[in-house]
């Protein structure tokens, strides 16, 4: 058995940071029901270009692979039976809405301990859901300015940049599925559920780490440098070579000592300018060009050779194309394919949340409501008669046309 095989969740999720969240934890076996609004044809990621045709996008395809889909209107009567009976055999309720839309849907352990007293409610959202911002939209980009990211990001002569990913959104699905998990665990182990109030803010937040901590102890103020380079750790940037550019890390005093070497000046180790960190830290402005100079005379190829050979931390700039032929990206797996009928074969990058050493199985993102059948049928034990009076009285809603 895979690890979370034995665990199921309702997810009420949508776009990218909570299906990010349970990716992971279906790719470890855990069921995840994805419940889609009929009204709004379901999850807004099926219809993000490009590659995006009728209710299936690659997009989509990325973030709900080995999940299950029921069309559901949880805002009806009978929608609502039909999720209270779905919490009764569930282990959790997932959901990434607006901050203040978890206590209007009634998906709070409050509304929901009486179904299932172990049911653990974890809402992720935007900002949370206390605070004068929890009624408020959100999403990576917004987050990644409100929290100071962009202030850090780009070069010093440039504007505010993002990521070039939705690392927020990516960041607060991890926070979320870990809080989930967590809580699934303590249900189990004490027979009563909770709340897990996660937000997309309170991850940007604590992603700041260090400089935060320099910044609210030392009033530090962290700035953009040129290069992408490190704070303090010097050097430890984007260097240009002959044909390219690549990155060169001295995380350690051992490593710069190779470092001058390699590149022909050993006697910038015993320059008292550069002899340990804070010094480096110091004289930054002087010890940059006399590296730019050295490095700029040699191929990127020639450098990494070079550099790898003396035990010196560096890597390529690689573009995506790059990455992926990268042989390190085979011997790890970390390319899956599910087949699909539509887009054919589907390539993808898998989870890096590895667990024993038995292979995932992959599934394709279920087309909406694919799993109707097993969900009620199957899984919930209605007959027919049941499933249409429950369709009748508008539990699973009217499709929106498109």
């Amino acid at each position: 058995m895979r690890p979370l095989e034995d665990v199921r969740i309702v997810a009420l999720e949508q776009y990218g940071a909570g299906p990010f969240g349970s990716v992971h934890l279906a790719d470890l076996g855990a069921e995840v029901l994805k419940i889609e609004d009929p009204s709004t044809g379901g999850d807004v990621g099926r219809y993000v270009p490009p590659f995006q045709e009728g209710e299936d996008s690659l997009f989509f395809e990325t973030f709900n692979r080995n999940k299950r889909s029921l069309s559901l209107d949880v805002t009806s009567a009978a929608g609502r039976e039909v999720l209270e009976d779905l919490v009764r055999v569930s282990d959790a309720v997932w959901s990434n809405l607006r901050g203040d839309v978890p206590e209007r849907l009634r998906l709070t352990y409050r509304d929901l301990e009486s179904v299932n007293p172990a049911i653990v409610c974890c809402s992720l959202s935007a900002f949370g859901m206390t605070g004068p911002r929890k009624a408020e939209p959100g999403y990576d980009y917004i987050l990644q300015g409100i929290a100071g990211w962009m202030s850090i990001t780009g070069e010093p002569d440039g504007p505010p940049a993002k990521s070039g990913l939705s690392l927020v959104d990516y960041i607060g699905g991890i926070v979320g599925a870990l809080a989930m998990i967590a809580g699934i665990h303590a249900a189990r182990r004490d027979g009563r559920g909770m709340d897990c109030d996660v937000s997309l803010f309170d991850a940007a937040i604590a992603m700041l780490t260090y400089p935060a901590v320099w910044h609210l102890n030392g009033g530090f103020t962290p700035e953009r440098l040129a290069r992408s380079a490190h704070p303090s750790l010097v050097p430890f940037q984007n260097f240009p070579t002959a044909d390219g550019w690549i990155v060169v890390g001295c995380a350690k005093e051992k490593f710069f000592v190779r470092l001058a070497e390699a590149v022909g000046m050993p006697e910038l180790a015993a320059d008292p300018r550069f002899t340990d960190f804070e010094a480096r830290r110091q004289n930054r402005e002087a010890l940059i060009p006399m590296l730019d100079e050295a490095i700029a005379a040699r191929t990127s190829e020639e450098w990494l050779k070079i550099l790898g050979e003396a035990g010196v931390p560096c890597g390529p700039v690689n573009s995506v194309e790059q990455a992926f032929a990268d042989p390190q990206t085979e011997a790890r797996d970390l390319i899956v394919t599910t087949a699909h009928p539509r887009f054919g074969t589907v390539r993808q990058p898998g989870s890096p949340v590895r667990v024993g050493d038995e292979p995932v199985p992959h599934r394709r993102a279920p087309l909406r409501n694919e799993d109707s059948a097993y969900v009620l049928r199957d899984l919930l034990g209605y007959d027919d008669e049941r499933v249409a009076a429950l369709r009748a009285a508008g539990a699973f809603g009217k499709a929106r046309e498109r």
